[in-house]
C-alpha cells in the first residue's frame, strides 16, 4: 500500500519556530517530526512513501531523498495551501491502488498504523474526554456511519485522528468544492467513502497532533522517553550521566556535568563544566551549553548557545539563538494557573502548569535578561542587558 504523507504546510500556529522550517521538519528527538510519521508507515508495511511538499520543500527532499529505510520515496507539490483534499489531489498521479493518508505533523504508534492498514477502508480514531473541538466519528459498532465537525452534542468520544486508508476509487473523488473556510476538505471525501463502503474505525493506542509549541515539547517527551542509554561522544570522567542519556559521536560533555535522562546530546554539541541537564531535553547539533547552566525539559535547536549561569525550563529555542550570560526563564505562574501563549495573535492556554518561552531563530538576549513565562521572542528579536521581558516581541 502507498502512503501519502502531508508535509506541505508551514505551520502558522507554530511560529516563530516555522519562519524558516516547515513544521513537519521540526526536531523530535533524533529526527524530524515527519520522519516519525514515515517510520510508523514503514513499520506498518507501506510499499511507497509519497510526500506532499510545499513550504521549504527542499528541507523535506534533502532529508528523505529517493529512498527511506528501504522504501521508495516520491514527491508531489502543493503550490498553494488550499486544504487537505487539495494536498492529496496533488499526489493523485502517483497513486495506483488503495492508499493511506497520514499527517506529517502527527505522531502515531506503529502498531496502530499497521491495524489501520489491515482494516482499510478505515479511519483512525482517538478517544478523548472532550470531543467538541474535533471532528467526531459516529459509529455502529466499529463501522463508521458519519463524521460530525466540532459538535455541541457529540455522538461519541472518538475524535477523527486524521489518518485514513482509502479505496483506489477515492482518487477520483478529490475534486471537492470549497468549504466555508475556503479550503478543499479531505473529510468531504471521507464522507463519500463512508456512504459507499463499510469503513472501519480503528482506535489508536497513542497519537499526538503536533500543532503548537507546547505540543512539540510533548512530542519530544514521548520520543526521548523511548531512548536507550548510548554514550558514544567524549564524556569527561567527572561527568555524571544518569538513566536514558544519549551522547552522539562528536558531542562533548565536560567535568562536573550532571545529565538526568531522558536526554539527547547530538553530534557537535558541547556541555560545559558543572551544567545540569534534566527532564526530556534535546540539545541539537552544534549547540553550546556553558558553565553552570541549568536546562530542564527543553528543546534547543541546532547552533544555539546558552553560555553560562543561565536557567531555561520547559521551553523551545530556535536555531542559532544566543542567550547572554545570566539569562533566566520563568516557567511557573504565581497563581499556579496554566501558562498562556500567543498563537496566531490570540492568547491561549497551553494547558501546562509549567511552560517557559518560545524563541525564534537568531534571537539574542543581553546579559542578565529575565524572560517571563509564556513570552514569545520572534525571529531575530533582541533584549537589552538586565531587561525583564513580560510581553512578546
Amino acid at each position: 500500500m502507498q502512503t501519502v504523507i502531508l508535509a506541505a504546510g508551514q505551520g502558522t500556529r507554530m511560529r516563530p519556530l516555522t519562519d524558516g522550517t516547515p513544521k513537519p521538519m521540526l526536531p523530535v528527538a533524533d529526527r524530524p517530526l515527519a520522519a516519525h510519521t514515515a517510520d510508523a508507515a514503514v513499520e506498518a508495511g507501506t510499499d511507497e512513501l509519497v510526500f506532499v511538499v510545499g513550504y521549504e520543500a527542499d528541507a523535506v527532499r534533502d532529508f528523505f531523498g529517493a529512498e527511506y529505510r528501504g522504501v521508495p520515496v516520491t514527491y508531489a507539490i502543493q503550490d498553494q495551501q488550499r486544504g487537505t483534499a487539495d494536498a492529496v489531489r496533488a499526489a493523485r498521479d502517483a497513486l495506483d491502488g488503495d492508499f493511506a493518508v497520514l499527517n506529517g505533523d502527527n505522531l502515531y504508534d506503529p502498531e496502530s498504523v499497521a491495524a489501520l492498514f489491515a482494516a482499510g477502508p478505515a479511519i483512525a480514531a482517538q478517544e478523548v474526554s472532550d470531543p467538541t473541538s474535533y471532528g467526531v466519528l459516529s459509529t455502529d459498532g466499529t463501522r463508521v456511519t458519519d463524521i460530525v465537525e466540532k459538535p455541541a452534542d457529540p455522538p461519541s468520544n472518538l475524535a477523527n485522528a486524521g489518518a485514513y486508508v482509502f479505496p483506489a476509487v477515492a482518487r477520483e473523488w478529490l475534486d471537492v468544492p470549497e468549504s466555508e473556510r475556503g479550503e478543499h476538505e479531505l473529510t468531504d471525501v471521507v464522507g463519500r467513502v463512508v456512504d459507499e463502503f463499510d469503513v472501519t474505525a480503528v482506535e489508536l493506542e497513542r497519537w499526538l497532533d503536533v500543532g503548537r509549541p507546547w505540543e512539540l515539547l510533548e512530542a519530544n517527551e514521548w520520543k526521548l522517553g523511548d531512548l536507550s542509554r548510548d554514550i558514544r561522544g567524549d564524556v569527561a570522567d567527572g561527568a555524571d550521566l544518569r538513566g536514558a542519556v544519549v551522547v552522539e559521536d562528536g558531542a562533548t560533555v565536560e567535568p562536573g556535568v550532571v545529565i538526568e535522562g531522558p536526554a539527547l546530546v547530538r553530534s557537535g554539541a558541547s556541555v560545559g563544566p558543572n551544567a545540569y541537564i534534566r527532564g526530556a531535553t534535546l540539545l541539537g547539533e552544534n549547540v553550546h551549553v556553558g558553565q553552570s547552566v541549568e536546562l530542564k525539559n527543553t528543546v534547543v535547536r541546532a547552533g544555539t548557545n546558552v553560555p553560562h549561569l543561565s536557567y531555561v525550563g520547559d521551553s523551545v529555542l530556535g536555531q542559532d539563538v544566543n542567550f547572554g550570560a545570566g539569562t533566566t526563564v520563568a516557567n511557573l505562574r504565581h497563581d499556579d494557573e496554566a501558562v498562556g501563549l500567543t498563537v496566531k495573535g490570540e492568547r491561549v492556554s497551553t494547558g501546562r502548569r509549567k511552560f517557559g518561552v518560545v524563541v525564534g531563530d537568531g534571537a539574542k538576549t543581553g546579559i542578565d535578561t529575565n524572560l517571563n513565562a509564556g513570552v514569545v521572542l520572534s525571529t531575530g528579536a533582541t533584549t537589552k542587558p538586565g531587561e525583564t521581558v513580560t510581553r512578546d516581541r
